[in-house]
């Protein structure tokens, strides 16, 4: 289906973050200019095996490059940004985003060697970007990272809201939401309102950063070891009260992992991090310290096998070993998908002999985004005549679409959209008007986009079924067998103890081969062919199970390979 929009239409669509948590990215089109807000990564299901990242499919910006006026970024979480160095390769544009989002998204993107390219805007909650025929202002929000703002697109048809991630948090860390501003927004008339839908299924309102702080520091006075304290590098409010925690009760601080330390650079160079001078040690002193005056902060709260705290745990790191005594924070939740990467970093560390504090369960840790009391208050503040829930699954947007219904917003007023789905308004209608592609996008240690689903059915067939490889050397000019068929195994059968199999499976692969070089146009490919298709179902009737076999010819003068995926 294709995109139909009318001359007098203004489009609402997204490309990430619809359907699923994460890979955020919307845009706004009226005529010949696009908005985009967010560009932002998915860390990938169990699986999806072998996969670093999921970014959004790009094909529809790209086509439309010349229309794009912009990339506004709401703040500074790899959710959000994430995906910035992979449009960028792609489509380069302006990008505008407040002072941590900036200086987050400038070391990313000196790091993918983009950066001198880059036409990079710094914005405030105050600052307006104008355009010929739509405008872009921004209201201030609470969150779990500093300069978290809502976007408001104008448009001719009416003014556009985008949340962003938000909670109501009225004893925060840092700056408070811009509550008048948003009334203010409201009242002079919401058309479309896009409003952040993670914790939709929760029916309070979410616990408050402030009251996190006091947990801390209650823990770390218990304490009498050296503490290891894990969190999302950017989240500079809960790194400010570790680093707080730390000075009360008489810790230095040494920090590991590179965006870790970027975090801590940026937080201090923009006033989010403040600490007496001496707080921060050389990683160096450490072994200096006694183990009860020290505070390691680190990446690795989600499991993540480079980052330092896998490192540490699984005795790879080059400065820091677990000792008995030491305790390790995680203050931090799972992402979705992350799960069996925590729990496996956890079970190492406890065998490795420290004590682990996990999150919620310790009141350490708490959400970033609001619950259904603040989904709702949002809703009463923009009082939005059309609603379209992001950021959440299926089910999270179903409930926040029902919230704005027992706001006030008509049923049919509300749309719950799929990637790629284009929203298409006036002042006074609405209607679906078509759908572009925007499928996840792979991204591993090879490249972007060159993972298909034939890669992840192969990569799940041998973890899975393993491998079997059948080798003979032939002579097929001479029609001749010359050596084998032989068979070996990885991570299939164990060859000691399936002998008789064995044996049995080279018997057929050496009459399947007879009779393959039999044929007149008989080539290598044939006879791979002729391996795989005789070799699959004897193995499953022995098994009942479908390895990948891959076959290998040898000729006196040449040798190829060829994968024949299990049927």
């Amino acid at each position: 289906m294709k995109v139909s929009l009318k001359n007098n239409e203004t489009g609402v669509f997204g490309i990430g973050g619809l359907g699923e948590i994460g890979k955020n990215c919307y845009g706004v089109q009226f005529q010949d200019e696009i908005i985009l807000i967010d560009a932002g990564i998915k860390f990938p299901e169990d699986e999806l095996l072998g996969i670093d990242y999921v970014i959004s499919d790009y094909s529809y910006i790209i086509q439309n490059l010349h229309k794009v006026k912009g990339l506004f970024i709401t703040h500074g979480h790899e959710d959000h940004i994430g995906g910035i160095p992979f449009l960028l390769r792609q489509a380069n544009m302006p990008i505008y985003a407040g002072p941590l989002a900036m200086a987050l998204i400038t070391n990313k993107l000196e790091e993918h060697g983009l950066l001198r390219d880059a036409e990079l805007h710094e914005i405030h909650e105050d600052t307006i970007v104008r355009f010929r025929k739509t405008a872009v202002s921004f209201f201030r929000t609470t969150h779990s990272i500093p300069d978290t703002l809502g976007v408001v697109v104008k448009t001719p048809s009416g003014n556009i809201v985008a949340t962003g991630d938000f909670k109501f948090d009225f004893t925060p860390v840092g700056e408070p939401a811009d509550l008048h501003k948003m009334a203010r927004i409201g009242e002079e008339g919401v058309l479309c309102l896009l409003s952040d839908s993670t914790n939709a299924e929760i029916p309070t309102f979410t616990k408050s950063e402030k009251t996190i702080g006091s947990s801390i520091v209650h823990i770390f006075e218990k304490i009498e070891g050296r503490i290891i304290f894990a969190s999302f590098a950017s989240n500079i409010f809960r790194l400010q009260q570790a680093a707080d925690a730390a000075v009360a009760t008489g810790r230095k601080i040494a920090v590991f992992g590179r965006s870790m330390e970027n975090a801590i650079v940026n937080g201090q160079r923009l006033g989010y991090i403040n600490v007496p001078k001496g707080t921060f040690v050389d990683a160096s002193e450490l072994n200096k310290l006694p183990a009860n005056e020290t505070l390691i902060l680190c990446t690795g709260s989600q499991g993540e096998p480079m980052a330092a705290l896998s490192r540490i745990a699984n005795g790879t790191h080059r400065q820091i070993q677990i000792h008995p005594d030491d305790t390790v924070i995680f203050s931090s939740s799972p992402i979705p998908g992350n799960t069996t990467s925590v729990n496996h970093l956890i079970n190492l560390l406890l065998q490795a002999g420290a004590n682990v504090i996990h999150g919620k369960l310790n009141n350490i840790h708490t959400s970033g985004h609001g619950g259904q009391e603040e989904q709702k208050l949002m809703l009463r503040l923009m009082k939005p005549k059309f609603f379209m829930p992001v950021h959440g699954e299926f089910r999270m947007l179903k409930i926040h679409t029902k919230l704005a219904q027992a706001t006030g917003v008509p049923r049919e007023n509300c749309y719950i959209l799929e990637n790629g789905d284009m929203l298409a308004l006036t002042a006074d209608t609405a209607r679906v008007a078509g759908h572009f592609n925007a499928n996840d996008v792979y991204v591993d240690g090879n490249g972007v986009g060159d993972i298909g689903n034939v890669v992840l059915r192969d990569r799940r067939i041998l973890s899975e079924e393993g491998l079997v490889l059948a080798v003979a050397t032939v002579d097929i000019a001479k029609k001749e067998i010359l050596s084998g068929p032989e068979i070996l195994s990885r991570g299939f059968v164990y060859m000691r103890e399936s002998g008789e199999m064995i044996n049995e499976g080279q018997g057929i692969l050496f009459r399947a081969l007879r009779e393959a070089l039999k044929q007149p146009d008989c080539n290598e490919h044939k006879l791979k062919e002729a391996m795989a298709g005789a070799l699959q179902p004897f193995l499953f009737d022995q098994t009942e199970r479908h390895p990948m076999i891959l076959g290998m010819i040898m000729t006196p003068d040449s040798l190829s390979t060829e994968v024949s995926p299990a049927q």
